[in-house]
């Protein structure tokens, strides 16, 4: 048994009445499997565990001061009653984060737990509090040096200087902090009237893709190498229309409930993706918790991909895998299938692989340069 009695110190047992535990869980449902520290229990076996959930109710970097936010509660109490379709996915949840005297002391309380956790091999699911948590979220690699991929989904590009709250500026010091361990940076789902164009000029000219929201709808299934190709997903429920997620007051348009899932499914489905973070979700805004419920769809969704995603083979295994040569702009290039699940790799000059999509590879056979293996390239 691996020893977690150190994280244990930052952390408080759910509350079994929160969650109705007096009441129960039928069989079937995930709240009889999933592994918990509640007010029962020791700390739990976390061995076979392969996503820990983890709650921090933090919002002081937004200008909350009410206290710890209940949003993680609520979700779990969703989510627990769902039904549990993948034995293959073993589930824990190890309570939420102790708030500090001050959201510094939470950030570093969350951090500890976050790396210790990824180090030995976690999934780890986030359930925020506001959405400068990400920061800490990175924090957990690059206090390790860890040079990571990360994608945010989010209507917003959270570079605000001028602010003075920590969720509208955060990406500043993630993306351009020294030293610096973001290898790669995806913006999914902004809105572009709520972001100044200069703003994805510097973006761009950091070699940082920005994915509007338009075009994820029109071609969500593009999302999936990017998500694929990251180490961790922050996702900021502002992203989310309002009619899906009536406690995002920010915009009323926006991805759907469905679209959402699909993207968390996509990132449960990546190999290299090891926190995903959930923030922004108020619940004294919510209706009906309507809100609450639809995250806790997504976190089912994100364990379906996990699921899914345990069904691929490795790259070394040849024979899983169609092997497709062509050529663009005179450079040679083998693009891999995958048998089991259709999915697209593509070898870049150095002979690595990363993901990719059918599109890619149709751009190849046509002779044009796919746009993702030219950024890859300028990235170096």
């Amino acid at each position: 048994m691996s020893d977690y009695l150190n994280i244990s110190d930052f952390l408080l047992p759910i509350n079994n009445h929160e969650l109705n535990f007096d009441e129960g869980y039928k069989d079937g449902q995930v709240g009889n499997v999933i592994n918990i520290y509640n007010d029962e229990e020791d700390f739990p076996d976390l061995d076979e565990a392969q996503i820990v959930l983890v709650g921090c109710g933090e919002q002081r970097g937004s200008g909350l001061i009410h206290g710890q936010s209940k949003a993680a509660d609520i979700i779990r109490r969703h989510f627990y009653s769902l039904n549990y379709w993948h034995s293959d996915v073993k589930l824990a949840d190890i309570g939420n984060i102790k708030t500090g005297s001050l959201y510094t002391d939470s950030y570093a309380a969350l951090k500890t737990v976050v790396r210790d956790l990824i180090n030995d091999g976690k999934t780890v699911v986030i359930l925020g509090g506001s959405h400068d948590l990400t920061l800490t979220q990175y924090n957990a690699y690059a206090d390790d040096k860890k040079i990571v991929e990360g994608s945010c989904i989010d209507a917003l590009i959270d570079l605000n200087i001028s602010s003075s709250f920590r969720h509208e500026n955060f990406l500043m010091e993630m993306l351009t902090g020294e030293p610096n361990y973001i290898r790669h940076y995806n913006h999914i789902g902004f809105q572009s009237y709520y972001v100044h164009p200069r703003m994805l000029e510097t973006m761009d000219k950091l070699r940082f893709d920005c994915y509007r929201v338009g075009h994820v709808k029109e071609n969500i299934e593009e999302m999936e190498p990017v998500l694929r190709n990251s180490n961790f997903l922050s996702f900021d429920i502002s992203a989310i229309a309002h009619s899906y997620a009536p406690a995002n007051l920010f915009s009323p348009n926006g991805l759907s409930g469905e679209e959402a899932c699909t993207l968390m499914r996509f990132a449960g489905m990546s190999p290299n993706m090891s926190s995903v973070g959930i923030y922004g979700y108020d619940p004294l805004l919510d209706k009906e918790e309507m809100t609450a419920k639809q995250i806790s769809h997504m976190l089912w969704y994100l364990v379906d991909g996990r699921s899914r995603g345990k069904r691929e083979a490795t790259l070394d295994e040849k024979d899983s895998f169609n092997e497709y040569h062509t050529a663009f702009a005179e450079v040679a290039t083998i693009f891999l299938q995958s048998k089991k699940t259709g999915r697209w790799w593509m070898q870049l000059p150095d002979k690595n692989f990363i993901a990719c999509s059918y599109k890619d590879y149709l751009l190849a056979s046509s002779n044009e340069i796919p746009e993702r293996w030219l950024r890859a390239q300028e990235r170096g």
